[in-house]
């Protein structure tokens, strides 16, 4: 739809506030490592070729120390990776066709697009989603954390937090109640904390701060929006030693297998770069990045609630959710499309549950999200205008 609004304005300025790509340089501490590694390669000495697998050991070692110091994860749980999105898709191999899946409502897509892949679930139906996922409902009404009560057992269950597309973090009494639940059922969480870097309120930025999380989750993350690496592709997954299935052999074991057989391992350049982000100026630098998109994110949130529109996030994650009550998010997105040439993102690609909200990332350069919200001020403080005349 985007390409066709293209051709049919070809002298439009569009930008773009959908896709949560990272569009800030990273910081040169950080390419500066990268190239010394690449250079590294043309030398004898500093040539290297096919790695573990699993990651580079000192890698992986950082990577412990740095998030995980306080909460007994160690560098051989650890699987280092070309992203998370991939490794999803890897759990997913792991778990086979023949599992339930449960995930938040709204989530990002790829929990259950991988699903549908992997054959887990049956046909989809308009304003339900696909059959034999169980949706737990995460609304404004609920805080966007699901009652449990209402939820069936799963085998998997997928949670993102800081959530995307909600910008919604789960509290630590949230998360203890859904490792509890996981325990109670025998399931496993697959936690998604690729937006933790981005967290503002003194909630949990791994599952593994919850007691007894290491015996049912695992947790996938990313370098992506923290340090710019959507092209480089850099990540982790960590499957703890205690996690194991219900015969009792370990996860672990069985992810490892996949890793090795579907994987040749993180390119050895993007892990430098990794280890230059885990530095004290690689961690500051990140630090700074973030910082941008969140003061874009305060701009946006600001922008949408002065024209009388309910907003929700924007405070733990760089995406703002906003509601537009009765009406569909498609139609929303083609009004705001043809007449501010800006593309956002409608919130029913999330979920059934995204039906009448709009995501809108802060992913942007600062004056093209400062010329975005002026465009959204000047459509729907002209909607408002007409709406009080007509009365």
């Amino acid at each position: 739809m985007t390409a066709a609004h293209m051709l049919k304005y070809p002298d439009a300025q569009v930008i773009s506030l959908g896709i949560g790509d990272t569009i800030e340089p990273i910081p040169e501490f950080i390419t500066s490592a990268m190239a010394k590694r690449a250079h590294a390669l043309s030398t004898v000495e500093g040539y290297s070729g096919y790695g573990a697998e699993q990651g580079e050991k000192l890698l992986r070692a950082k990577i412990a120390s740095t998030y995980y110091s306080n909460v007994g994860i160690e560098e051989d749980d650890i699987f280092v990776s070309d992203g998370a999105k991939s490794d999803i898709s890897r759990l997913q191999v792991l778990f086979g066709s023949g599992v339930t899946m449960a995930v938040q409502d709204t989530s990002y897509p790829a929990y259950v697009d991988s699903g549908v892949i992997m054959g887990q679930t049956r046909l989809y139906q308009e304003g339900f989603g696909y059959g034999k996922i169980e949706y737990m409902k995460c609304t404004p009404e609920n805080g966007f954390f699901p009652d449990l009560s209402t939820v069936s057992r799963t085998d998997v269950i997928f949670f993102c937090s800081p959530n995307n597309p909600t910008g919604a973090a789960a509290t630590k009494d949230q998360l203890t109640q859904l490792v509890q639940f996981a325990k109670d059922n025998g399931s496993i969480i697959v936690y998604d904390s690729a937006y933790a870097m981005y967290m503002s309120d003194d909630n949990p930025r791994s599952i593994f701060e919850i007691p007894g999380a290491k015996e049912v989750a695992i947790e996938v993350s990313s370098f992506s929006k923290f340090a710019g690496f959507t092209g480089v592709r850099l990540g982790w997954t960590v499957v703890p030693k205690e996690l194991q299935f219900s015969d009792g052999f370990p996860v672990a074991k069985d992810f490892n297998r996949i890793v090795c057989t579907c994987f040749n391992g993180a390119s050895n350049i993007a892990q430098a770069g990794g280890l230059a982000c885990l530095s004290p100026e690689g961690l500051q630098g990140m630090q700074k990045v973030v910082g941008y998109y969140k003061k874009n994110t305060k701009i946006i949130v600001e922008t949408f609630t002065s024209l009388g529109l309910k907003v929700y996030g924007g405070k733990n994650a760089p995406y703002v959710w906003v509601h537009f009550p009765g009406q569909n998010s498609w139609d929303v997105f083609s009004e705001i499309l043809a007449k501010t040439h800006v593309v956002t993102t409608p919130g029913s690609g999330f979920g059934p549950g995204g039906e009448g909200f709009m995501r809108v990332s802060a992913f942007g350069h600062r004056a093209n999200v400062e010329e975005a919200c002026k465009r959204f001020e000047e459509l729907y403080k002209r909607r408002n205008d007409i709406h009080f005349l007509s009365y």
